[in-house]
């Protein structure tokens, strides 16, 4: 049930948008008018100049906190809270650039190591992708498992960092307690509601899911598949109201 004393958590891609999309038009109108009658915050792996670009300055602004960088560079409005950074193994990212020269994925557009505050960002394909290698990257993943296996193997070979699978096509890589469930401290004794679509173990909202269905006796967690599910879901908890 939506009441004033509960907070809304949002991942981004894949929960409030299309995964480095676009909010859709008409949702985009509906939860910006959710944002004026609720706490809504985000919580994304994303820098805060992508997060805008995908959902409008205007829902941006109305959010009482952007946690960006899953939770490692925060900000109000125009005003940076805090942000924080790390530093890899200094061979980590030696092994990352040999597992993208092994790799068989044929199409490779750079920008495959993005440095973001508090993780590091990693893709196959690149962050210079068009939307059909991306689909293509999807699909190969899909059958290889490719994101997977470099998760796993990475974090076996640096048990001192964490890595999970992010959003369509890459992994984040980052210490403990630099996950997105690092922001709950900031909820003590409030409610709050997240809702997220990488939710499985080893997906970057796993560690946030968790921890907010212990958070409180009435904060919930809410995994979904997309943004159209999100939607539903608001849609449903707004009659409950």
């Amino acid at each position: 049930m939506i009441h004033t004393g509960m907070k809304y958590i949002f991942d981004v891609d894949g929960t409030l948008t299309p995964s480095r999309k676009k909010i859709d038009k008409e949702f985009q109108e509906w939860f910006s008018d959710f944002c004026d009658e609720s706490d809504v915050y985000i919580v994304s792996g994303s820098d805060r100049a992508k997060t805008i670009e995908q959902i409008g300055e205007e829902i941006y602004y109305k959010l009482k906190r952007a946690y960006q960088c899953s939770g490692n560079d925060v900000w109000e409005g125009d005003a940076n809270i805090r942000t924080k950074h790390i530093t890899l193994p200094e061979d980590c990212e030696d092994f990352l650039n040999n597992i993208l020269e092994e790799s068989a994925f044929p199409h490779k557009t750079g920008t495959h190591i993005e440095k973001r505050a508090g993780l590091v960002n990693f893709s196959i394909v690149g962050r210079q992708c068009d939307e059909k290698q991306r689909r293509e990257y999807m699909s190969w993943d899909k059958k290889t498992h490719e994101r997977l296996k470099i998760k796993d193997f990475l974090n076996k070979k640096f048990p001192n960092i964490v890595v999970s699978i992010a959003g369509d096509t890459g992994v984040d890589i980052t210490l403990p307690n630099f996950g997105k469930d690092q922001i709950l401290s900031d909820f003590e004794n409030f409610d709050v509601s997240f809702f997220g679509d990488k939710t499985e173990e080893g997906g970057n909202d796993h560690d946030i899911y968790e921890a907010t269905l212990y958070h409180t006796d009435y904060s919930m967690s809410y995994s979904v598949t997309g943004w159209r599910e999100t939607w539903e879901v608001l849609k449903f908890l707004k009659v409950q109201r």
